[in-house]
């Protein structure tokens, strides 16, 4: 069920009226009549300290529990008869200094919220993980669960003694008795309740040690045993050492926990969570099967981003849920910044560009956008503001912040921040008065321009050339941020040049190199640049060179020849990669026809070295292809010819045509992502049988590993089709009798182009609540493919009849899957607008309203670039 709505206000009035010193944690995880794991309850006893600024007055604790044996305050016993979870439990008459025992009997959860248990079908090993972001600490032990009702954490916990158990403070003792062992740990400095962590089970484990001139923080790195033999613990421990040493350098404040252990958990919601001392992963990030360096590389930066948020979010904590793009902003700013200049990711600032940015721009031309600085009256709204906005437009913000303030003096005024702060409650003020005291510049202006306002503005070129091919003037030219208000705003931007290179010979290389950069600040609607006055004209103008700002780049006409024609010869994988963004938010705007953005990509992607942006480009084409082209091109023309393109490259050898940046070669990762985006496309006859040859191995793909999750991605593929069914599912599964094996069945089971499938699994996934929320995901993942769309007509209406029903009973990390995954944007039509609009009149919980207001305007925008298409 959905947990209580805590509000702003009632949360600021209790943090008002109370001050908490301590939580000691007791947990029984055994079944008392076994010794063994519990199954459907743990006791969880709580003792709470806390101070009252006005004796005599009423507060209340929150606690989420199957019932409530006791509760003591001050010594008295209170009633709990009418105990009710949405409200917690009632504190009348408080003195000065309170102490509260509570015990209580709490659930295990199956939905990744509270303490999640998951059982490994390979062995039948128990694991539990907690996860408590925004505010389900209480599914746990009783608590104050709010961020700025801080205080030290004592754990101890009583478990199998075969179990790892792992908790925020270090193992400070373990009494073993009868197969069941006592762990206490070690108390915590002072922590939000959504920080805490308890991981336990018989987890695999690696330690190692990170030690500079701070002294030696212990790391641990734990996952199923199951999962143990394709850990590489070696790779993960450098990488956070690698992170360790540049926030160290950076931060000026070290490490301030005891202990680093990194966590990879099953079925995760997240990619990860920065709980104090023991973060969680998705445990999907240990690969059991080949994947593509990029994925390597976003790995390592959800590590970074996790161990940033040791210092913003753990040390120094958002006092409420208003400042949560702060938290993650400034993470994911820090993790590409330490990517980019510590480890091996090089090009880290190119992968944001590619993947940040474009999150950002979608999510910011929604009708749903929002300010940076949020406006979060409940944990609702908080709930569905983990998006685009909060981390990637955000991160992009501080990202020109950076280029505004200069870095140095940016990661000064993080020093005195944390310093300042140290474990304790802070607001952006407090953030923008250490920025303002560091750079000795006023950034009101700057922040009420970036983070109180919405949407994009665009930035273009404006200039002449004289007859001697030499600028005789140029401006930038700034528009209104849409959508909003159309402010304009300063930027800290580069305008870059770039024209064909040359070799040591004085023969033209062929490449496009950057061959003047100006740097300067943008305010107003035009903004002249003299130092480019006498420079020769180059073929290419990028006015947000460096990606330095945030904003919608426009391309002058010669521009736009260069890049439809010449984008695989940009030298460096930057400027290619924002001129790839430039023709995609064409697109999505109905400026550039769906076709010819799908042209674009299969005749310049074998030149693109960068293989995460060849990933996200074939991506990009599939959603041309499926929502942005008119229907009948794309199923006569469009498809086909994307994938007769696809499969020449997946067959390719390095050739003089696509030189040494094409590594779609046998074996190479470009290949792999090219089969990848194969399984994923609406297939010809042709190709669905050298897919089916690739799986069975009758007819192999030079270089290419058919391995246990490629087997799955082609086995959907031909579902999907028809040409394949249960029993080759079951065949895998039986092959595959894993987990994972379990999630990739389910997606194929619902892939099955049937009425009948397709009802049983719109029937599971709506229907069934106790459905695990990952075996839930992989039903609706399951349920559309672009080569079914008039199978699914029938459920528009029946998606608007429901969706109210699943959210009132579910809670939110079990209702959002189906909210967005079932939005019925196959169906691109304006009958689907209006039943969109029928019920938007009604009344509804306003983050649910939200949702489905982002799923219409997908659809808007699909229909508007198809009729663009047609043209």
């Amino acid at each position: 069920m959905a947990a209580p709505n805590l509000t702003r206000d009632d949360a600021a009035t209790r943090a008002e009226l109370l001050e908490v010193d301590s939580y000691d944690i007791d947990l029984d995880l055994t079944d008392p009549a076994t010794g063994g794991p519990g199954e459907s309850t743990f006791r969880s006893i709580t003792t709470v300290r806390f101070r009252c600024a006005q004796p005599g007055a009423s507060s209340w604790i929150d606690i989420v529990a199957a019932g409530v044996r006791a509760a003591v305050l001050n010594g008295t016993q209170l009633d709990v008869s009418d105990y009710d979870e949405e409200k917690g439990l009632a504190l009348p008459d408080l003195a000065a200094d309170n102490e509260l025992v509570v015990d209580a009997d709490c659930r295990y959860m199956n939905t990744g919220e509270g303490l999640h248990r998951f059982v490994d079908p390979v062995d039948g090993g128990v694991y539990l993980y907690s996860q408590f972001e925004t505010a389900d600490a209480k599914r746990m032990f009783a608590c104050f669960d709010q961020p700025d009702l801080k205080a030290t954490i004592a754990a101890a916990v009583t478990a199998p003694s075969s179990w790892e158990v792992i908790a925020n403070g270090a193992a400070a003792e373990a009494s073993e008795a009868g197969g069941v062992t006592r762990h206490v740990f070690t108390p915590t400095p002072r922590i939000s309740t959504y920080l805490v962590a308890l991981v336990a089970g018989p987890y695999a484990k690696w330690t190692d040690t990170y030690t500079d001139e701070h002294g030696s923080i212990p790391l641990g790195i734990y996952c199923r045993s199951s999962l143990a033999e394709y850990m590489d613990a070696e790779r993960l421990f450098t990488e956070t050492r690698q992170g360790f040493g540049f926030y160290h350098r950076n931060f000026g404040v070290p490490y301030p926990f005891d202990k680093y252990d990194q966590l990879f958990v099953p079925e995760f919601n997240a990619g990860a969570m920065e709980n104090v001392g023991a973060v969680t992963f998705l445990e999907d990030y240990v690969f059991r099967s080949r994947v593509t360096r990029y994925l390597y590389e976003r790995r390592a930066e959800t590590v970074l981003h996790e161990m940033a948020h040791m210092w913003f979010g753990d040390l120094v904590t958002m006092r409420w849920w208003d400042d949560l793009w702060l938290n993650e902003s400034f993470a994911t700013w820090a993790s590409v910044v330490s990517q980019a200049e510590a480890t091996e990711y090089r090009n880290a600032w190119t992968t944001f560009a590619n993947v940040e940015k474009s999150w950002a721009y979608r999510q910011d031309q929604l009708p749903s956008t929002h300010p940076v600085a949020a406006d979060i009256p409940d944990l609702q709204a908080v709930e569905v503001n983990f998006d685009g906005i909060t981390y990637a437009k955000g991160a992009s913000v501080l990202k020109q912040l950076v280029s505004y303030v200069g870095q140095e003096e940016f990661l000064s005024g993080l020093r005195l921040y944390f310093s300042r702060h140290a474990y304790g409650n802070a607001t952006f003020d407090d953030l923008l008065g250490a920025l303002t005291e560091a750079s000795g510049r006023d950034l009101s202006g700057w922040s009420a321009q970036w983070l109180r306002t919405t949407g994009l503005n665009s930035l273009a070129p404006s200039f002449s050339v004289g007859e001697n091919g030499k600028y005789t003037a140029f401006e930038v030219v700034q528009g209104g941020a849409r959508p909003g208000a159309g402010e304009l705003r300063t930027h800290r931007l580069a305008v870059g040049i770039y024209g064909d290179g040359q070799e040591a010979n004085g023969r033209g290389s062929g490449q496009l190199v950057r061959r003047h950069r100006v740097e300067l600040d943008v305010s107003g609607e035009r903004t002249e640049v003299p130092e480019l006055i006498g420079v020769e004209a180059g073929a290419l103008v990028l006015v947000n060179d460096d990606d330095l700002t945030y904003c919608t780049m426009r391309l002058d006409e010669r521009s736009l020849v260069t890049l439809i024609d010449r984008v695989g010869d940009i030298a460096e994988p930057l400027p290619r990669t924002l001129c790839w963004s430039a023709a995609w938010e064409m697109t999505r705007e109905a400026e550039l026809r769906a076709r010819d953005f799908v042209t674009l990509v299969t005749g310049g992607i074998a030149a693109e070295s960068e293989v995460g942006v060849v990933q996200r480009l074939l991506l990009q084409a599939q959603t041309a292809l499926a929502s942005y082209a008119e229907p009948s091109w794309a199923v006569a023309e469009g498809w086909p010819t994307f994938v007769a393109r696809l499969l020449e490259l997946a067959h390719a050898e390095p050739s003089d045509e696509v030189e040494l940046r094409s590594a779609a070669s046998p074996g190479s990762d470009h290949q792999l992502a090219i089969v990848n985006a194969l399984a994923g496309s609406v297939l010809t006859p042709e190709a669905l049988d050298a897919l089916a040859g690739w799986r069975s191995e009758s007819a192999p793909l030079e270089g290419l590993t058919v391995d246990t999750d490629l087997r799955w991605r082609l086995l959907h593929a031909l579902v999907a089709h028809g040409a394949a069914g249960e029993a080759e599912i079951d065949e895998e599964y039986a092959r595959d009798n894993t987990a994972t094996g379990r999630r990739m069945a389910e997606r194929a089971r619902a892939l099955i182009p049937t009425p009948e499938a397709k009802a049983e699994a719109w029937r599971r996934a709506v229907e069934d609540d106790t459905l695990p929320n990952a075996i839930n995901s992989a039903i609706i993942m399951g349920f559309s493919h672009p080569a079914q769309q008039a199978l699914l007509a029938d459920y528009v209406g029946t998606y608007f009849a429901v969706v109210d029903e699943v959210w009132a009973r579910r809670s939110s990390e079990q209702a959002q899957p189906m909210v967005q995954g079932l939005f019925p944007s196959w169906a691109v039509e304006p009958a689907t607008v209006e039943a969109a609009d029928v019920w938007l009149a009604g009344d509804h919980p306003p983050a649910l309203r939200r949702l489905v207001t982002e799923g219409r305007a997908g659809v808007v925008r699909a229909l508007a670039a198809r009729e663009f298409d047609r043209g």
